[in-house]
């Protein structure tokens, strides 16, 4: 089964996807960060957004539609509540199990 469908993007997230390479040539040599602060201030200065709001808004019927087909799929609608807490807690449990084999080594090589 797969994952919960990831959320959608904001209208200022798909617009900088697409005027990410514009930006990098219109200013040559322009590091990574300063990309991002360049993108806020074109996107602050833009007066129709209209285009990108619809692609949002399009989005996110797409997303709230992969939700209930997800959910309607099986998908754990338990797990809704901790959307962020399951995905972080994954990797640190993993680790923590590491640990916890680790200590008992320790005990079991302290109890020989």
């Amino acid at each position: 089964m797969g994952d919960k469908p990831k959320r959608p993007l904001s209208a200022y997230m798909i617009w900088l996807s697409s005027a990410r390479e514009q930006i990098k040539k219109d200013n040559p040599g322009i590091k990574v960060t300063e990309i991002a602060k360049k993108g806020g201030e074109l996107w602050r200065a833009m007066k129709d957004k209209s285009e990108w709001e619809a692609k949002a808004a399009q989005a996110k019927e797409n997303y709230e539609e992969a939700v209930k087909d997800f959910e309607a799929g099986g998908g754990s609608t338990a797990n809704g509540g901790g959307k962020k807490r399951g995905k972080a807690g994954k990797k640190p449990a993993k680790k923590s199990k590491k640990a916890e084999s680790d200590d008992e080594d320790d005990d079991d090589d302290a109890s020989d």
